[in-house]
């Protein structure tokens, strides 16, 4: 069983004096290439990012939103065309994998299954595993839509802190935000054991996960570090109420209610014990509804 933890994508990853995918992948070795969703870029450019990683570093690539969210999957020229640049791509950085996202307002109708299913038909993907994300509940997602995939082997990507793929797959792919509001959120040491465990329960031959959202660096490392030594590091410097004080003074701003700090500090992670990271919720949650006027304040509280 192969498994490769990254990110979305490399271009907050700073380092002073460093270009940001070669320190990247100093840390990591797979990304996953999520301007591409955005904007197609040229040749030259994707020529680059290959030469800044290590030879065994791994890529995975987005697939452009106009292929999904304007042309909805329909094999009309335009769509055609950008799908072939894609795939172009995913052979300029050898990637193996194209996600392909498609929209929760996309309905699968018969009319609109028989659609995708001459698109993928259309398509020559040789050498390039499709990964398909449809962005619908569960039981939007009919089963001629799992037949889809089977027919053309396409893996289901999922969020696996969320969700279990609809198929069985060789490859286990996994979009991972949490259970957050939009990127807002961090991953506690349990959550990150659940995510481990449930993906190994799938017997994949290869597990690819990658992280999203404004603490991935530090969640997929924090996961790569236990699966080597089987611990958790710590996040902050201090423990308990001095490591709540501490991710609250990176930007809280006052005066603030509970139910605001609540939301816009409460997805973060401290260390309550040298061996147990949770939500700054679990003391947020304890202060009595009103207005703060600083992290003093709250935390005279919190020690009452």
């Amino acid at each position: 069983m192969e498994i490769r933890i990254g990110t979305g994508g490399w271009a907050y990853f700073t380092v002073p004096g460093m270009n940001s995918l070669s320190a990247y992948s100093k840390a990591f070795d797979y990304v996953e290439v999520n301007s591409t969703f955005y904007e197609i870029p040229s040749a030259e450019l994707v020529k680059s990012w290959r030469k800044r990683v290590p030879e065994g570093f791994e890529f995975s690539v987005r697939c452009h939103r106009s292929i999904t969210h304007q042309y909805l999957l329909r094999p009309v020229p335009e769509a055609i065309a950008s799908f072939n640049r894609m795939i172009e791509i995913c052979r300029l950085l050898r990637s193996a994998y194209l996600h392909i996202l498609t929209p929760p307002q996309l309905e699968f109708t018969d009319r609109r299954i028989e659609v995708i299913r001459d698109f993928f038909s259309t398509m020559d993907t040789a050498g390039v595993r499709l990964v398909w994300e449809p962005r619908s509940l569960e039981a939007k997602i009919n089963r001629e839509v799992i037949k889809i995939m089977e027919d053309y082997n396409i893996v289901h990507c999922v969020d696996l802190s969320r969700q279990t793929p609809l198929r069985e797959s060789d490859v286990l792919y996994s979009r991972l935000f949490g259970k957050g509001r939009h990127t807002l959120y961090q991953f506690t040491d349990q959550e990150l054991k659940e995510v481990d465990q449930k993906a190994k329960e799938l017997r994949a031959r290869k597990i690819m996960l990658a992280f999203h959202g404004i603490r991935m660096y530090k969640d997929a490392a924090r996961l790569k570090v236990f699966l080597k030594s089987g611990s958790f590091p710590r996040v902050t410097k201090k423990l308990g109420l001095e490591s709540l004080q501490e991710v609250l003074m990176e930007d809280a701003k006052f005066p603030i209610t509970k139910k605001a700090l609540l939301e816009k500090q409460g997805w973060k992670v401290i260390d309550l014990a040298e061996t147990e990271r949770v939500h700054a919720s679990y003391y947020l949650e304890l202060l009595p509804e009103r207005t703060y006027e600083n992290v003093r304040e709250i935390i005279r509280e919190l020690q009452k």
